[in-house]
This record gives C-alpha cells, sequence and structure tokens, in this order.
C-alpha cells in the first residue's frame, strides 16, 4: 500500500506538502506542520467530493489523523492549507516517521536535516 494524505475521504492530495518538524529535547513530544499550496481539494472539480474534514496520514499500518487545518486565502481565494499533527508520546512520533519515511518514498522525497545553529 502506498503512503498517502487526504483531506477528504477517498480524495487522494498530489500536491506535495513543506513539512517542517519539532521535537521536544526529551523526545517525548513533537509537531509536524504541513503546508501545501493550492491543493487538489481547492479545485472547483473536486470542491464536490465532499467537505474537509481533517487531515488523513494513510499508510499500511492505519491511518493518522488531525483535525488542526486551516486555510489562507488571497485576493479572496483559498490558495493555502495548512495542517499540525500532534505527537503526544515518542511512540507517536516513531509510527509518524514511519508514516514519512513511506511517504518520501512513495514521492521520492528526501529528508534534510536543519541545523541546530
Amino acid at each position: 500500500m502506498r503512503a498517502i494524505i487526504q483531506f477528504v475521504p477517498g480524495l487522494n492530495e498530489t500536491v506535495l506538502p513543506e513539512i517542517q518538524l519539532t521535537r521536544s529535547i526529551d523526545g517525548s513530544t513533537g509537531t509536524a506542520q504541513f503546508q501545501f499550496k493550492n491543493p487538489i481539494i481547492f479545485k472547483k472539480n473536486t470542491l464536490k467530493r465532499g467537505e474537509i474534514t481533517g487531515m488523513y496520514l494513510i499508510d499500511q499500518e492505519g491511518v493518522l489523523e488531525t483535525r488542526e487545518i486551516n486555510t489562507k486565502f488571497r485576493d479572496g481565494k483559498p490558495e493555502i492549507m495548512e495542517a499540525i499533527y500532534v505527537m503526544k508520546s515518542s511512540e507517536c512520533w516513531n509510527r509518524f516517521m514511519r508514516f514519512m519515511q513511506r511517504y518520501s518514498q512513495t514521492n521520492n522525497l528526501i529528508f534534510t536535516k536543519a541545523n541546530s545553529n
């Protein structure tokens, strides 16, 4: 099974997000901030597919989900979809990272570690 992201169940988001990760010093918590510029969910023909109810990260292990999503508008039109996924334990962090590894492989992406300056 491929790793996919959906905002509406059954409709795969094909726009690749920019993702920023933060993690607590002790590794017990973390966040992933997703930003999708002009995602397909904003296109007229896909708006009829259903209501945006959250962001769903789906892979062979199951579904990770968040309801923390926001839309940014420009000139009255939606342009950017933002989502925050919160990891409240090291187990959640590890599960998220497994999803991201699969998502990266599915979409030929690479992980770049930030400098700790």
